[in-house]
């Protein structure tokens, strides 16, 4: 199922990097001592909508639906109404993916990355942040340890916009260092836990295919 869940399907030129990142809302990776997940890199583009042939087809019947909260069925459901090829459990499976590349762009300052995955606001928002570590002398030592829960929490479907709100469950290890090399926040050692929701959206009507990275909270 590698529905890349993206953003741009250009991604895989990238250095397997898609890299989006929402800071509308802080994001529990905001904060300076602990900066953010990080991705691993992947070859495959981030989030894309599946072929009616490919992963929505051999989905097992009621699958789709195991990730979603109940708050979030009726929204799933208007959305595949609307766009028969859309496949929940691809687009968790794609999400997850999204997410590591997310992370792994803003903390290696990858703006351009970033640039094809989010919309104008949310990179902005990121851009601006990269901006100022910069002129700090800062950078960011993340590794994501683990993603221990992925579930869609919020959907809808307002013609011809569909939203999706995934709440991802992880541990990170996250570190900064100064100008000089200096730690001055975070540890490699002591992973943290952080729940961040992050909401997706894409025109069903538009002949793209493609995710986009909309907002990010932290929970």
């Amino acid at each position: 199922m590698t529905f890349t869940i993206v953003l741009l399907a250009l991604v895989a030129a990238f250095l397997g990097l898609r890299l989006y990142a929402v800071l509308g809302k802080r994001t529990g990776h905001e904060q300076e001592p602990v900066a953010r997940r990080p991705v691993e890199a992947n070859t495959s583009p981030l989030l894309r909508q599946p072929s009616a042939s490919g992963d929505a087809a051999s989905a097992a019947p009621g699958a789709e639906l195991s990730n979603v909260e109940t708050a979030a069925q009726s929204g799933i459901k208007a959305i595949s109404n609307a766009d028969r090829n859309f496949d929940p459990a691809s687009f968790v499976e794609g999400s997850k993916t999204a997410y590591k590349m997310v992370l792994e762009a803003y903390w290696k300052g990858d703006k351009e990355a970033l640039r094809f995955l989010c919309d104008d606001d949310v990179f902005a928002s990121f851009a601006e942040a990269i901006d100022g570590r910069a002129e700090r002398g800062e950078t960011l030592e993340n590794r994501l340890v683990r993603i221990d829960e992925i579930r869609i929490v919020d959907a809808s479907y307002d013609h011809p916009m569909a939203r999706i709100s995934v709440r991802f469950d992880a541990d990170i290890a996250a570190m900064v260092k100064d100008a000089d090399g200096n730690i001055i926040g975070g540890s490699m050692t002591d992973a943290v836990e952080t729940h961040d929701i992050w909401t997706f959206m894409r025109d069903v009507k538009s002949d793209s295919r493609n995710w986009k990275l909309d907002e990010t909270d932290s929970v």
